[in-house]
């Protein structure tokens, strides 16, 4: 989902909706509304530690057929259900959606089901803006640093959209519609009738292979162990479904005019915007082959680093509130007004530092071991562990 659709009309956030327009379609946007943007998504008042998900080794062969039938994905569980993407503040969606994880050496593999009385889709071209029908859509970033990741989108017919984005929106990101998951593998099922209003459908489902060959794209640095993940390495991931009401006034499904789409996600984003990704959830991956129990019974390490990024980035968006009232990113913390910018991980106060283009805010931390090192997060919003 592009920030430029999940922003809901007349909700006070129209001006976010064509802002992104233009810097997708038209060109940049102007530096004004990228302001309001910033001002207008603000972290959550305390660090939220998003959702998990332990991601085992596939015991066996895996079909792309949609169906999600094999062995392997019966002992693969799955996810909490969705959520709206406002979080806890909004009702629960009115259909359930919920996804499962495995891989093996070549592919990351996700499967999904989302219940739904009304299966319909229109979108038949590649790279097509997807979001215009019901869609699923899946958000990876491996390094976790909230830069170069990429947005897979698909509907029921199953039309895909992959795109990598060089940085978010928010901080001057252009979406690249010319990148291309090369060896992903799609497939879609419906327990139900396609654009058929006159029956009920159950619901439809989703199952992608993605090459980890093209993951690897995705990294700052690809780890000794080259393309497969370590055992407990965390990738940033999230999961977000766009739903429309429809009418069917002449025997076919239609968008009722007016209403904005309903956006669903697994981990919540506390604001109307998928291209967060410091909000987005964590997949870990485990060299084990999992049992439907141990699955369920499986927790995510606690990332060392999750409360720390939360205090930089609360001076991210600081900065971004301050350039806009004084026209200049401030140079010291107490400009910015924060209050309890603080982690028992800190070694010293956080340092405000400015750099040619712009600021960095460097944390050093010193992690349960005993370790110490420096976290970082700049005007662009990117996160890095370690020295400059």
């Amino acid at each position: 989902m592009l920030i430029h659709h999940s922003i809901r009309p007349m909700s006070g956030r129209l001006i976010l909706a064509l802002a992104a327009f233009s810097s997708v379609w038209g060109g940049m946007a102007s530096a004004d509304d990228k302001a309001v943007e910033n001002l207008l998504v603000r972290p959550a008042e305390g660090y939220l530690a998003p959702r998990g998900y332990v991601c085992y080794r596939a015991a066996g062969a895996i079909g792309v057929d949609g169906r999600l039938d094999e062995g392997a994905w019966k002992s693969a569980a799955w996810s909490q259900e969705f959520v709206d993407i406002e979080g806890a503040v909004k009702p629960q969606p009115s259909w359930k959606t919920r996804v499962k994880m495995l891989w093996d050496d070549e592919y990351l593999y996700i499967g999904a089901e989302l219940e739904e009385p009304n299966v319909w889709g229109t979108l038949t071209r590649h790279d097509a803006v997807i979001f215009q029908d019901n869609d699923f859509e899946v958000f990876i970033d491996p390094d976790g640093d909230g830069h170069n990741y990429g947005e897979l989108e698909i509907n029921v017919l199953n039309t895909t959209w992959d795109l990598r984005l060089p940085k978010p929106y928010k901080d001057g990101g252009m979406a690249d519609d010319a990148w291309e998951i090369e060896g992903l593998k799609t497939a879609t099922f419906c327990d139900g009738t396609v654009n058929d209003p006159s029956d009920a459908d159950r619901a439809w489902m989703v199952e992608m292979a993605i090459p980890l060959r093209s993951l690897s794209k995705l990294k700052a640095k690809v780890s000794e162990q080259g393309l497969i993940p370590r055992d407990g390495e965390q990738w940033r991931i999230n999961f977000s479904r766009v739903e429309w009401d429809v009418e069917n006034p002449e025997g076919e499904y239609r968008k009722i005019p007016g209403r904005p789409e309903h956006n669903w996600v697994w981990s919540p984003q506390y604001t109307v915007n998928m291209h967060r990704p410091e909000t987005w959830g964590y997949i870990e991956f485990r060299n084990a082959r999992g049992s439907v129990r141990n699955a369920r019974d499986a927790l995510v390490r606690k990332d060392p680093w999750g409360p720390i990024r939360y205090q930089l980035t609360r001076i991210y968006y600081a900065q971004q509130a301050h350039r806009q009232q004084h026209s200049a990113y401030a140079t010291e913390l107490t400009q910015l007004e924060l209050t309890r910018l603080e982690d028992e991980s800190l070694v010293g106060p956080i340092e405000l530092k400015s750099t040619a283009a712009g600021w960095q805010a460097v944390a050093k931390v010193r992690l349960g071991d005993g370790q110490e090192t420096e976290c970082r997060i700049d005007h662009s919003s990117r996160f890095t562990i370690g020295p400059d």
